[in-house]
């Protein structure tokens, strides 16, 4: 594997990692600040077990399939999940939908938390140990999901999308604590568009891939991609902001 390989499959599994991983420590902050640190930290742990088991029994059965139908499931999941992500930073670019608040996220969360009155057993609150469980578990999954999926290309770049992840988690965790804070001042909804287009294009080309098709350049096809749905998100952004709005004109 060149750098050419290994560059583009840990820049996407870092990024889009990144997302997911600050909205899942705004949840276990919201936890930690309302109902207890032991209990954040015990939801926190029973999801990371279940993920790891997750992936653990799913892993070695992707394995077995056929490199091209593998490819194939692969690109047209990425390509879901990325243009669901491109679509909603269009329209939040566009100002039709509101932009992505971690502060409210936290808000919201703490006072459900804070209405929730069953007592902790043991030092533990299982209203908030579900709570981080929960939260750490999907949007872990998700992030399980993009390493498989960016790395589908070779045995050899799942270390790099691992890499990206692992690195993705460990810098908004370390930044998390020692701000006790939602990290509202990331660019959430600038990454989602760039997460977006980057997991849209690697969609496109493992779809591609896993139906036959010999991109032109090879893996250089990549940037080509990128760079066509930026130039169309872009112009998305401008027509969605230039179309009225038809619930303004009733």
């Amino acid at each position: 594997m060149t750098l050419m390989h290994i560059v583009p499959t840990a820049g996407a599994a870092f990024l889009a990692s990144l997302v997911e991983c600050v909205e899942a420590a705004t949840i276990v902050l919201a936890v930690g600040t309302v109902r207890g640190w032991k209990s954040a930290f015990v939801g926190t742990g029973l999801g990371l077990i279940a993920l790891a088991a997750i992936v653990l029994a799913l892993g070695p059965a992707l394995a077995q399939l056929p490199e091209q139908i593998l490819q194939l499931m692969v690109g047209l999941l990425l390509l879901l999940f990325g243009m669901r992500w491109l679509r909603k930073a269009v329209l939040r670019s566009a100002g039709r939908i509101p932009l992505h608040d971690e502060d409210a996220v936290f808000r919201s969360e703490s006072a459900n938390l804070a209405l929730a009155g069953v007592s902790a057993r043991h030092g533990v609150d299982p209203i908030a140990t579900a709570t981080a469980f929960k939260a750490v578990l999907l949007e872990g999954i998700e992030v399980a999901f993009i390493v498989l999926a960016v790395s589908a290309g070779g045995p050899g770049l799942l270390p790099a999308a691992a890499g990206g992840a692992l690195l993705a988690a460990v810098a908004v965790t370390i930044v998390a604590f020692a701000v006790h804070r939602p990290l509202a001042r990331v660019p959430e909804n600038t990454l989602k568009f760039a997460v977006g287009i980057v997991i849209s294009a690697f969609g496109i080309y493992w779809t591609g891939e896993g139906m036959g098709v010999h991109w032109p350049g090879q893996d250089l096809a990549l940037l080509a991609i990128m760079g066509g749905l930026a130039a169309i998100s872009m112009l998305g952004v401008r027509l969605a902001a230039a179309t009225p709005n038809r619930e303004a004109l009733r």
